[in-house]
């Protein structure tokens, strides 16, 4: 099984011309450099930081076409989405100032050093992956400062890796974008107005509709499944419901369900989880036989 938590090809093109009569200085391939918008980043800007970070960084592709990749872009930070118990999540605006057809919402997911954090079950987690670098290896043993920030930096880019996994994977999880150290920025999933599309557990739906997104929650727990994983945490809080589509999120807690000695376990508590919210809105489910169902997919 592989291991998702282990932690440019260069092409040249002729940039001066030669005539037989002369050698001459070819200007055309600098006619397109871009150049920066006359403004200044104002007051919850930012410039993009697409640029500074490594393509290992970014998101898997082809990027869609959403995707603002201009240097020029500013991003503005728009207000919080959510706070949670390792990290808060906040909207915001990456756009190209004078050009509306490059602007984007995204979710900004900005992990807690373990300080500033109230989640305390991670070592639950986190067994069965493993540190290359034995300085932070000694510093996260030992929860020195230097450590506690490595673990915030662990989350972040665990999450993102995780992401782009399950995105290849044709999962229905929100665009990874890109990570930057503690900061992980992804598709906003709502509206163009900034309005967040509603978790499952606030949804109103009658016994139709319900019965319909339990199929999709038993599709996207069985795409985990087969590449070896189990959310880890999964709820009716982890998970949202846009246009009639249910999308999962918060996925920093993955787990390899046969490297984690509780991988088993925690498939299993996310059977339960799923089946007793259903149950609880008269749209009766067994969580032994999603159970079943899910380790036959794991082992197929």
């Amino acid at each position: 099984m592989s291991d998702l938590f282990a932690s440019s090809e260069a092409s040249s093109s002729p940039l001066f011309a030669r005539s037989s009569a002369a050698s001459t200085f070819d200007a055309s391939p600098f006619e397109s450099v871009p150049t920066f918008a006359d403004v200044e980043p104002g007051e919850n800007q930012r410039w993009t930081t697409w640029p500074a970070i490594t393509p290992s960084e970014r998101g898997p592709l082809p990027w869609p076409d959403w995707v603002v990749t201009s240097a020029g872009a500013l991003d503005t930070e728009l207000g919080i989405l959510k706070t949670g118990k390792e990290a808060d999540v906040f909207l915001l605006e990456r756009a190209v100032p004078d050009d509306p057809a490059q602007r984007t919402l995204l979710a900004a997911k900005r992990y807690r050093d373990t300080d500033h954090s109230s989640f305390h079950r991670s070592g639950v987690y986190t067994e069965g992956r493993s540190t290359r670098n034995t300085r932070d290896t000694r510093a996260l043993a030992k929860k020195s400062e230097h450590g506690r920030a490595v673990a915030a930096l662990q989350w972040s880019f665990a999450e993102f890796d995780a992401l782009c996994r399950m995105w290849d994977l044709g999962a229905p999880v929100p665009y990874p974008v890109q990570v930057n150290g503690t900061e992980l920025l992804m598709e906003f999933v709502g509206d163009a107005n900034g309005v967040a599309a509603p978790r499952l557990a606030a949804v109103r739906s009658d016994r139709a509709e319900l019965a319909e997104l339990y199929d999709q929650i038993v599709d996207l727990m069985r795409i985990f499944a087969a590449a070896g994983f189990a959310h880890g945490d999964l709820s009716a809080y982890n998970l949202l419901v846009h246009d009639g589509r249910v999308r999962v999120i918060d996925l920093p807690q993955i787990v390899d369900i046969i490297a984690n000695p509780q991988g088993l376990d925690l498939l299993h508590r996310d059977c339960v989880n799923i089946c007793d919210w259903f149950t609880r809105r008269r749209v009766e489910r067994d969580a032994e036989g999603l159970f079943a169902e899910m380790l036959a997919a794991s082992y197929s």
